[in-house]
């Protein structure tokens, strides 16, 4: 099922996709987690043309974990040794956006690259979880669009700065909970062009094995998400691009990058 949350008469509002209508549910997106079909049922409370709802960033992270490596054909195209473990990073909460907002080009930054990556949305705090007690924490899988200030990434001697404007996680439109993360292509597209081309089964660590490594240093709130990593093609976008994050069995996250004045 396809959860999401949305905006209808300046309120945001959860609820499902079905067809071409969204089911509105009474509950926040998060009281979803793990819901069985009564409760579901229970909860509805009418039905939109998706037409007429704006869709927004799906959950309000307490904070988005990522991994700086984790494609083996990333590693290829870098000529870079995979690594033993995840290495990891952080975005900050005031970096989300959902579908169809804005990533804001800031002017200390001359390079903005789109990095297309699969997103696991936790559905229950956890804390050193282990790999086979991995699947019980996860509410369902999105997309995300780890944006990038490249020519400050290359400056710094860390990425916090490169990694975290506003506006550089792009997060949605959905939360699919019956996603199986094995053989799905992942794409990314700038102004229908196709640049990243892979499967989400070139992963070098699993979800399951993200988040258990990421539990083992730092409680997962409900509600944050993991960036698992992105496959090669990554570039730059210029002003006024359109970038387009397909993944198969979730659906397409689309952006346009602006300049902040």
């Amino acid at each position: 099922m396809k959860f999401l949350r949305f905006k209808h008469n300046d309120e945001i509002k959860t609820g499902y996709l079905s067809e071409e209508k969204v089911i509105e549910l009474q509950g926040d997106i998060l009281d979803y987690f793990n819901a069985d079909n009564d409760k579901i049922e229970e909860d509805t409370v009418k039905s939109h043309p998706v037409d007429d709802i704006e869709i927004t960033k799906p959950v309000d992270p307490s904070k988005v974990v990522c991994v700086g490596l984790n494609y083996k054909d990333h590693a290829d195209e870098l000529e870079m040794t995979l690594p033993d473990h995840p290495i990891i990073f952080i975005k900050p909460p005031s970096a989300v956006i959902g579908p169809d907002e804005n990533i804001v080009n800031p002017p200390e930054s001359k390079q903005v690259d789109y990095e297309a990556e699969l997103g696991v949305v936790i559905g229950k705090d956890c804390r050193r979880v282990s790999v086979d007690e991995a699947a019980d924490y996860i509410f369902g899988y999105t997309i995300v669009n780890d944006i990038t200030a490249r020519d400050l990434q290359e400056y710094d001697d860390q990425w916090t700065r490169s990694k975290s404007y506003d506006t550089f996680c792009p997060i949605g439109p959905v939360i699919e909970n019956e996603f199986i993360p094995e053989d799905k292509k992942i794409q990314s597209f700038v102004n229908g062009e196709r640049r990243q081309d892979s499967n989400i089964s070139n992963m070098i660590f699993s979800p399951f094995e993200l988040l258990s490594y990421m539990s083992n240093v730092m409680t997962l709130k409900a509600g944050d998400v993991i960036a698992t990593g992105t496959p090669p093609g990554v570039g730059p976008i210029t002003a006024d691009g359109t970038v387009d994050i397909k993944i198969e069995g979730i659906g397409t996250l689309s952006n346009k990058l602006i300049r902040e004045d």
